[in-house]
């Protein structure tokens, strides 16, 4: 099976608790000894912990994820919000340092804090891959005080997998071919697995698979029929297999443009939740008609306050024709609201297209004079907000109270510049 496989030297370099880790560099901190936690705001109680240092989970229990009022008083423990213009910088540089190693092209920012490196062909230069990983992570934690875990393997799931699933633990992992009945097999439940999510493990579940082993002794032809091409790369990434080149989507079969927003009160009736739909809309058929892409299945979620006791609901439409059209994509969302909503206070929503094609796939349509003026006139707004920022065009709608466009276009990453 593994005759045609690529078998590269790929790592993935993690930067372990990076707010916190660069929140301790600016104040002259050690992450490792400090307890550290960076929270989103400090001004709302219910703020998440974007990032807590190993003493904050080891001593009081708190990890990314927790919650402001979950923090103890305590005198040793450091609050810092976020500085998000910072932690970008920091990510910058230390691309620029890796680049120092590898050229350009061989380096996949997969997120602020991790990276995908392909080491492949650099034994001449720096020695083994694994003695040029440890030398980048030293290189790293002497110029930035950020420590980090780095998996390696032949290719960027099995790199991926291995910091997952290892190196998290041991700082450093090396994965093989060899390693997948031993080391991969074995993962259960199955949304550990990198790329599962937890809708699909129960689908799976269902099918009687329960551990990544499962998976494998699966029938492909079986996982085809029920899942698609998503079946064919569940099947051979439980293998270990992965054909993607460095910075392609690992599972192109779920491309899709989305947006998920935690609200920062509770939603509490249908019109003050449809401002904010229609404005995730707009981003989401923006960046689709940028990419040159048109969906055909709309999904909709929206999670209920947790004074309200949890729940909520996610569901999908597919439409006759693909589209990017802003109001389109609000239609159906619109339909969905009204089909599934329960009346009750919503404090998150996410919003996706999917089943995506090439724009080219509407030309002959666009002979509709009023589409392509539609066309037009989204390409233009496009165009204005690249041109001079997100709020440049609005809809009426971000400028009432339950609009979140303008105070979000003041945010980084969702948080505090």
């Amino acid at each position: 099976m593994y005759e045609q496989a690529p078998n590269h030297s790929i790592i993935c370099i993690d930067m372990r608790c990076f707010y916190a880790s660069c929140m301790a560099m600016l104040e002259n901190l050690d992450p490792m000894e400090v307890p550290i936690a960076v929270v989103g705001n400090f001004e709302q109680k219910g703020s998440v912990v974007l990032a807590a240092s190993p003493p904050m989970k080891r001593r009081f229990g708190i990890k990314t994820g927790s919650r402001l009022y979950e923090i103890p008083k305590h005198p040793d423990i450091r609050l810092f919000e976020p500085k998000m213009e910072f932690f970008v910088k920091i990510s910058m540089e230390i691309t620029k340092l890796i680049n120092q190693f590898v050229p350009k092209e061989a380096i996949h920012v997969y997120s602020i804090d991790e990276s995908f490196v392909d080491l492949t062909g650099t034994e001449k230069l720096w020695g083994s891959p694994e003695e040029t990983a440890k030398v980048i992570q030293q290189s790293i934690y002497r110029q930035f005080q950020i420590p980090s875990a780095v998996g390696m393997g032949p290719n960027m799931l099995m790199a991926k997998l291995a910091l997952d699933l290892e190196a998290k633990k041991k700082n450093f992992a090396k994965w093989t071919y060899e390693d997948v009945p031993t080391k991969l097999w074995s993962v259960s439940p199955l949304s550990e697995m990198w790329g599962i999510g937890r809708r699909t493990e129960r689908s799976l579940n269902n099918m009687g698979i329960f551990s990544v082993g499962d998976l494998a002794q699966s029938d492909l032809k079986t996982l085809e029929d029920r899942f698609g091409i998503m079946g064919n790369q569940l099947y051979y990434h439980a293998w270990g297999i992965d054909l993607s080149p460095l910075g392609a989507p690992l599972a192109q079969g779920q491309i899709s443009f989305g947006k998920g927003q935690m609200l920062m009160r509770d939603y509490r009736n249908r019109d003050e939740i449809l401002t904010v739909i229609l404005e995730m809309c707009e981003d989401v058929a923006r960046r689709a008609r940028e990419a040159g892409q048109v969906g055909r299945t709309i999904t909709l979620g929206a999670s209920y306050s947790k004074d309200a006791f949890g729940g909520g609901f996610n569901r999908a439409r597919t439409i006759d024709e693909p589209t990017n059209d802003t109001m389109k994509i609000f239609k159906v969302c619109k339909e969905l609201l009204d089909e599934y909503y329960a009346e009750r206070p919503v404090r998150q929503i996410t919003l996706s297209i999917s089943k995506l094609e090439s724009e080219r796939s509407m030309q002959l349509s666009l002979f509709d004079h009023r589409k392509w003026k539609k066309r037009k006139l989204g390409a233009t707004m496009d165009y204005l907000r690249a041109k001079h920022g997100t709020t440049a065009v609005l809809r009426a709608v971000s400028y009432t109270e339950a609009g979140t466009a303008v105070a979000r276009a003041q945010l980084l990453g969702g948080h505090k510049m």
